[in-house]
């Protein structure tokens, strides 16, 4: 059984429907009806609830990707300072400007190394791998549970 109704719409998406019935050679109340079924459909929650979730998921591991790089980042600087500080002895009032223009010969270099790096599309971070974390934790599990 089917029953009229009548709606006023803008012009603009009575455009629209015209264009598409026009163009699948269907009625203009084939077009409403399909996109009222479309609107009211459970399975159009569904689907907008699943793609929403699917988007979450992939920035959750974004996010987790991000703050492992972080990590590893923080340790890896923390790391080379500790080092730095434990190797590096005094210097002689004398030796000092000597010592600065060795520093900044060492640190242009640094600069030149790290560019030519990321220029080529190289990345430290990704060539530690992801269970790195995992494999540590596991490590530091006892293998007998203590009483």
């Amino acid at each position: 059984m089917r029953d009229r109704l009548n709606s006023s719409l803008p012009v603009a998406l009575i455009d629209q429907v015209v264009e598409l019935a026009a163009r699948k050679k269907i009625s203009r109340s084939s077009v409403v009806e399909a996109a009222l079924e479309s609107f009211f459909s459970p399975d159009n929650t569904q689907m907008q609830e699943a793609a929403l979730t699917r988007r979450l998921d992939r920035l959750s591991r974004q996010v987790a990707r991000i703050e492992r790089d972080l990590g590893i980042s923080a340790e890896t600087l923390a790391l080379f300072v500790r080092f730095w500080l434990t190797v590096t002895p005094p210097i002689a009032p004398d030796a000092y400007s000597a010592a600065q223009a060795k520093g900044r010969e060492r640190f242009e270099g640094f600069i030149d190394t790290l560019g030519q790096h990321l220029q080529s599309g190289r990345s430290f971070l990704k060539e530690i791998p992801d269970d790195v974390g995992a494999q540590a934790a596991d490590d530091n599990m006892p293998s007998t549970p203590e009483p």
